[in-house]
């Protein structure tokens, strides 16, 4: 796998985590029921139209990806979002962050570099 193509999946990832964040910061501003007017007022929220603007352009970018790279490969690189969103969660949103998310993040990446050194050879 060349050069780009892991800039790209590191671009959609990036993507996707922000369209994450922006959702929500845009939910954690108003409350939200499971009924007509709140999700017309949802769908009109700047921050939630932002989300689905970068994860709109996170898929035109996946599709790209997909063309190019085996999907046995892309997929679990594009787990590094997990990574993010953990650690992006605690610094922005003060989530908690425990052992446990520690841990799972030091496994998401030993996989995800498993595959991306077995993509690297082939």
């Amino acid at each position: 796998m060349n050069i780009s193509n892991w800039l790209w999946i590191g671009l959609n990832t990036l993507l996707l985590v922000a369209g994450q964040f922006l959702w929500k910061y845009g939910m954690a501003r108003q409350k939200f029921e499971l009924d007509v007017i709140s999700i017309i007022k949802l769908l009109l929220s700047p921050w939630i139209l932002l989300g689905l603007v970068v994860y709109g352009a996170a898929t035109v970018i996946w599709l790209f990806i997909l063309s190019r790279v085996p999907l046995s490969v892309a997929y679990p690189l594009q787990s590094i979002a997990y990574v993010l969103a953990v650690f992006g969660a605690y610094a922005l949103f003060h989530e908690p962050l425990s052992v446990p998310k520690i841990i799972g993040v030091i496994l998401i990446m030993l996989g995800v570099s498993f595959i991306g050194f077995s993509a690297h050879g082939s």
